[in-house]
């Protein structure tokens, strides 16, 4: 029955003027409201920039391509770094050219993808994250111009000698004139005896947005890894970046047990800017999420448009999602709630040798 709500859900879905004031219902960090008795993490943590890059440096670049006006598109490429040995990169950065949308950084070990491909070519958004055999593995997503990312102390993500890198660059040119889009992705290698745990990536959200033209709209869901068959007790989530598409004016994360509960709130930036939204991060104060608890995520938006706006992975959809940083690993998930189709939670990969729902997800995007 599960799979049957799902297979209904993922095939019904399907992208001006000044926003209007969000009035006296939106949150400021601080009217956040938090668990009684639990102080939890601080709301946002601290600036996941605010930390000086150090190590070892390989870099990697996604183009330059020439970007014709109105056109939209997501192109792959695969590189090889240049280690020779086995490195633990305990730092990431990347940075995008005007016209990305965003780009993932994917750690790449499937066997035919070993001879790479230098040249950006046409590919499915997001098939790397959702790929049943769990080899492309996103490390790092980044919407900003300027992402720098710092693991906590003792953690770091694995990089085999001369190890694959996919690249997915999804970029738009909505101006008159051809444009340069250009990403790179840097990775800073620290002392493998000072690592201990292996970091991951989650990338949580909903398909449930349906934006009816000229008025606001929240969109409010609840996350449980437990139901998605996903054991995370134990985790520590470091970093959260919170993402929508143009439309969107807030998104917050917090804590709790249900949707009808108070949650604490983790993640509410004020003001949420959606074009370079902040990744948070928790060093020194990481947090849990104990089995039975989860996630309560809300997006709000304003369609100034003249039609009504859905789900979808272009720019002229909405999205509803944050991708959150963990460790120790437990492997890197595409993670989706529901409330119209019987509250479902799924991630994909999953151990299913039979599943039919991740593909049809990886059809939406």
């Amino acid at each position: 029955m599960r799979r049957l709500f799902a297979v209904a859900l993922l095939l019904s879905a399907c992208g001006g003027s000044d926003p209007a004031k969000t009035g006296d219902d939106t949150m400021t960090n601080g009217d956040a409201p938090k668990t009684p008795g639990d102080s939890g993490p601080p709301i946002n943590g601290t600036d996941a920039g605010d930390t000086p890059l150090t190590g070892t440096k390989y870099t990697l670049q996604w183009g330059p391509v020439t970007v014709q006006p109105h056109f939209e598109g997501t192109q792959c490429v695969i590189l090889q770094l240049s280690n020779d040995t086995d490195i633990k990169v305990h730092q990431l950065h990347n940075t995008l050219s005007t016209g990305s949308h965003h780009m993932i950084v994917y750690r790449d070990n499937d066997p035919k993808d070993a001879a790479g491909q230098t040249t950006p070519v046409n590919c499915q958004p997001f098939t790397g994250a959702l790929n049943a055999s769990g080899m492309v593995a996103p490390m790092m997503i980044t919407q900003k111009q300027n992402d720098p990312l710092t693991l906590p102390s003792g953690v770091a993500y694995t990089m085999k000698a001369h190890q694959m890198v996919k690249l997915e660059m999804h970029y738009i040119n909505s101006g008159d004139d051809p444009i340069q889009v250009q990403g790179n992705a840097e990775f800073y290698a620290a002392d493998p005896t000072t690592i201990h745990d292996e970091a991951d990536l989650l990338f949580i959200g909903t398909p449930d947005i349906k934006l009816p033209p000229g008025m606001m709209t929240t969109v409010n869901q609840f996350f449980t890894p437990s139901r998605a068959k996903i054991d995370l007790s134990g985790s520590k989530f470091f970093a959260i970046t919170g993402h929508t598409h143009k439309l969107g004016l807030d998104m917050k994360v917090g804590l709790g047990t249900s949707n009808g509960a108070t949650p604490t709130m983790i993640y509410a930036p004020n003001p949420f800017m959606w074009a370079e939204p902040l990744t948070a991060s928790f060093i020194g104060n990481e947090f849990e999420v104990p089995q039975g608890t989860g996630f309560n995520f809300t997006c709000t938006y304003y369609n100034n448009t003249a039609g009504q706006v859905q789900f979808g992975e272009s720019a002229n959809d909405e999205m509803c999602f944050f991708w959150a940083y963990y460790y120790p690993s437990q492997g890197a998930h595409v993670c989706v709630h529901s409330d119209t189709y019987g509250g479902l939670d799924v991630c994909c990969p999953n151990d299913d040798p039979h599943d039919m729902i991740c593909p049809l997800i990886a059809s939406k995007f």
